[in-house]
């Protein structure tokens, strides 16, 4: 009698194991994970940038590539972009040429936007330089509109913006600029999201990026989107020649966005990336899962 009490206890028990998880339950540890969202920026700048943006794509991570379509390395950035599933291509809307022997100018002509270039038909180097020439807001809107143009007719599908150096959102009136492209075109904008920023290594020595970058993904705590903004490429000749014009840039430009991809690729960090605390996300994704109505301009700094 006792033993078949027993056997009846055991199988009611194991009856409590096999229940079915309630609806919404089984998502519980996805919802929990820290969203990390990785953009690669100034690809199509040139040719080594594109074929570290490659290496990445290769990966297979869900990633996002900023795209700067004024710049003579576009075409090869386009045509290498389309054959990707796991990519999200976002315009790095351009108003400046910082460097000093490679410049680049306006997608929609000098003569359509005479305030936005130099006296040699190239963007300015900086921020300063191009609003210490007074640029007209309709210029501006008709440089970042063809932009956006130029990348649709060549096959990108797109969904983001955002900006090289800032120029595109340096006032609340170009900032309005870009809020309207993005509204009318139905496109994301970096940042406008729940994004945190996650910097610090971008003024770090080459030698010591992949151990911050691997720090600041190790110690990520939760509370939004983390953005990781990353500048790859090869450390060529090509890019080793390339001087910035601003002096606050980082000198040796060729080993930093060197070591910046080969942090992200490394397989410490690639690794590091798939650890079960983590979600990979892209732009793409953000778009589905949040919607573009969600979009919130961000606080100034």
């Amino acid at each position: 009698m006792k033993f078949s009490i027993i056997l009846l206890g055991l199988f009611f028990s194991s009856l409590s194991f096999a229940q079915p998880v309630p609806p919404g339950r089984e998502k519980t540890n996805e919802t929990e994970k820290i969203p990390v969202l990785i953009r690669c920026d100034d690809i199509g700048m040139c040719h080594a940038v594109n074929v570290a943006a490659k290496q990445v794509l290769e990966t297979g991570i869900p990633v996002s590539i900023s795209v700067m379509v004024p710049c003579p390395w576009f075409a090869e950035a386009a045509a290498m972009l389309k054959q990707y599933a796991n990519v999200s291509v976002g315009i790095h809307l351009t108003l400046n040429s910082e460097w000093k022997q490679y410049r680049w100018g306006p997608v929609a002509g000098v003569a359509a936007v005479p305030t936005l270039v130099d006296s040699l038909g190239f963007f300015f180097p900086s921020r300063g330089a191009l609003f210490g020439n007074h640029p007209k807001l309709s210029e501006i809107e008709t440089e970042l509109r063809a932009q956006i143009e130029k990348a649709l007719q060549a096959g990108l599908k797109i969904d983001y913006l955002d900006y090289h150096m800032g120029a595109a959102v340096q006032t609340p009136e170009t900032r309005a600029i870009v809020e309207k492209l993005a509204a009318e075109y139905k496109l994301g904008i970096s940042r406008y999201y729940d994004e945190v920023g996650i910097e610090g290594w971008y003024f770090a020595s080459p030698a010591d990026k992949q151990d911050s970058m691997l720090l600041k993904l190790k110690t990520l705590q939760p509370g939004g989107t983390k953005l990781f903004v990353i500048h790859v490429g090869l450390d060529t000749p090509e890019m080793n020649a390339m001087e910035d014009a601003n002096p606050w840039g980082p000198k040796d430009m060729s080993l930093h966005r060197n070591a910046e991809f080969t942090t992200l690729v490394s397989p410490a960090f690639q690794q590091l990336l798939q650890d079960a605390k983590y979600r990979l996300v892209n732009y793409r994704m953000m778009n589905e899962e949040k919607g573009l109505k969600a979009m919130k301009r961000p606080k100034p700094d």
